[in-house]
């Protein structure tokens, strides 16, 4: 799939999905029907919205993962190419379903996401190896664990190997997370995401114990995603909550995804941490006041103008 920038500055690795989203008066509970208010098909997957949003914030952006060979991959394919992201190690997997996810919203902007993996699940670290070059001249890889696992590893793996900064968003954490994860430089958990890595023999504490239980893993720097509330930064000396932007949430699905892909973006710029971790809140707010993963992330000039408000 030609589409190639042979200067990209941040390569995502991840997930490309179909998102089937309907809205409803509340999110079902087990063995509940509820009657839905709308219904429609949107590009989403972790990896590509990564990679959309931060080529909306202004980032040179390379993509790779794999759709299937059917009417969603060639839809997202196009996506992705509109946005100006790099397609080239983005592949068609022929007898293979593009990724689906199924997506309720309630009134409140709550959602429940269930993904069905698809074509992701093909991505293998030859897939990685064959992008070295790409990654390479980058200066940030951003993940998230929508690809198999051993795909994850093996590209922090050679991220580190190149000198390439990488930034893992734990999305969905693993029951048992292997030391490689802890090898990235900067993790951005949610607060259930963190303690699932921390394994069920860890009580959680306040934000700043549980960065610092995840340090103690081996990771340079956490920045705890905790929503309305902001971030809580740790790395080196610095011990810090970020306050985060009050806006009126209509869908949380993507705001994570704006959050990383706004810290990739700031880091290419040297921005410092704590200026970063600003950037990535307002961008991740944003996301929240539209509807859909792809189409509520945010540009440019709508999260400088957040931050100048």
């Amino acid at each position: 799939m030609p589409n190639a920038l042979v200067d990209a500055e941040i390569v995502v690795v991840g997930s490309a999905n179909a998102d089937l989203v309907a809205t409803s008066r509340h999110i079902p509970a087990p063995g509940e029907t509820v009657l839905g208010d709308s219904f429609r098909i949107v590009a989403g997957g972790k990896g590509a919205n990564q990679a959309v949003a931060a080529a909306r914030l202004g980032g040179r952006v390379a993509f790779v993962g794999r759709v299937g060979d059917d009417a969603f991959g060639r839809t997202l394919a196009q996506g992705l190419q509109d946005a100006h992201v790099d397609c080239t190690y983005l592949q068609s997997t022929s007898g293979v379903e593009t990724g689906v996810a199924l997506i309720v919203i309630s009134n409140a902007g709550e959602n429940a996401i269930c993904v069905v993996a698809g074509a992701n699940r093909h991505l293998t670290p030859a897939d990685i190896d064959a992008a070295e070059e790409t990654i390479a001249a980058a200066r940030v890889c951003l993940l998230q664990l929508e690809i198999p696992l051993e795909t994850a590893l093996h590209t922090i793996a050679l991220a580190r190997r190149l000198g390439v900064e990488t930034i893992l968003d734990p999305a969905p954490a693993p029951a048992a997370a292997p030391a490689g994860l802890f090898h990235v430089d900067i993790l951005s958990p949610n607060q259930s995401e963190a303690v699932q890595l921390l394994g069920a023999d860890y009580a959680p504490g306040d934000p700043s114990d549980v960065a610092q239980a995840l340090r103690q893993r081996g990771d340079r720097t956490i920045v705890l995603k905790r929503g309305a509330d902001g971030a809580y930064l740790s790395s080196g000396s610095i011990k810090t909550s970020v306050p985060g932007f009050r806006v009126d949430a209509v869908d949380t699905t993507a705001a994570g995804d704006a959050f990383t892909a706004a810290l990739g973006v700031a880091r290419v710029e040297g921005m410092s941490l704590e200026s970063a971790v600003r950037f990535a809140n307002a961008a991740g707010a944003l996301a929240c006041t539209k509807l859909g993963a792809q189409p509520a992330l945010p540009a440019r000039a709508q999260v400088t103008a957040l931050l100048e408000s």
